[in-house]
């Protein structure tokens, strides 16, 4: 079967294309096998691309610890583009969570809608009731205490602190801990933001079953929407990960989140099961 590796502003992806053979169910060992960086292709998230009935193509996503999810921002971006590179300028793919539609906005950059953010305790979902725009909730871990994270689920659930430095922040301890609390029955992604003002942001990203990595799509949307509802930023900002720059628009009209970031083939090969 062939695969692509593609990464988007360093998140990168083996993206498995499974169109004319139809679904493809990767056991978790078989994930874990392909995403690792010593003994497989090695990427954040293993993608596959099935035949869909409502959209382009089907886009089904498992981290890279073989757990299946339901998004992947700038794993869509990446797909989308795949797509208009074999004719279009529209897409529209299907995944798990929902319908997202596509866009080529230049010869490497894609902008994906990533529909409205849900927004309700329950819907993140947390284990009891509270209010998202800050959470009673703090994490402590290497001499450093934060507290009040927003919450957003761009779908899948993301935590953001808003922090003076992340550079210094010891987000590798910080994490895990955030990721596997209680308050969070379904995990959660946690993300260190720096407002540098108000249409730009630093960010890291814990991501939920793949550790620290260089860009995290839905984690970005996720911080633009959380930042915004705490007054810290207007509705559009870009976001600075440390594998590059993602905007990120959340439209006051439609409520409808878009980014739009570049992507980049890395090499195409064959992966045999």
């Amino acid at each position: 079967m062939r695969y692509l590796k593609m990464n988007g502003c360093g998140n990168d992806f083996v993206i498995l294309d499974s169109r004319a053979g139809g679904a493809l169910m990767l056991a978790p060992d078989e994930v874990r096998a392909i995403a690792s960086r010593k003994e497989g292709i090695g990427c954040d998230q293993v993608i596959a691309l099935e035949p869909s009935l409502r959209g382009d193509v089907f886009m089904r996503i498992w981290n890279s610890d073989g757990e299946e999810v339901g998004a992947c921002g700038n794993g869509a971006r990446a797909v989308g583009w795949i797509l208009m590179e074999e004719g279009g300028e529209k897409k529209r793919i299907e995944t798990v969570a929902g319908m997202l539609a596509a866009e080529r906005r230049g010869s490497t950059e894609v902008m994906v809608d990533m529909g409205s953010p849900l927004l309700k305790w329950e819907e993140i979902p947390l284990a009891r009731a509270m209010d998202t725009v800050r959470l009673d909730y703090a994490v402590e871990a290497a001499g450093v205490k934060l507290e009040g994270p927003g919450a957003a689920n761009m779908g899948n659930p993301h935590a953001v602190f808003f922090v003076e430095n992340v550079a210094d922040l010891p987000v590798t301890w910080l994490g895990p801990r955030v990721e596997r609390d209680p308050l969070f029955p379904e995990g959660v992604n946690a993300g260190f933001a720096e407002v540098r003002g108000r249409n730009l942001i630093r960010l890291r990203v814990w991501e939920r079953g793949a550790g620290l990595t260089k860009a995290c799509g839905t984690g970005a949307c996720a911080a633009v929407v959380a930042a915004h509802r705490a007054g810290l930023v207007d509705r559009k900002a870009d976001v600075v990960v440390d594998g590059g720059v993602l905007a990120i628009d959340w439209n006051d009209k439609d409520d409808r989140v878009r980014m739009t970031g570049p992507v980049e083939l890395e090499r195409v090969g064959e992966w045999t099961r």
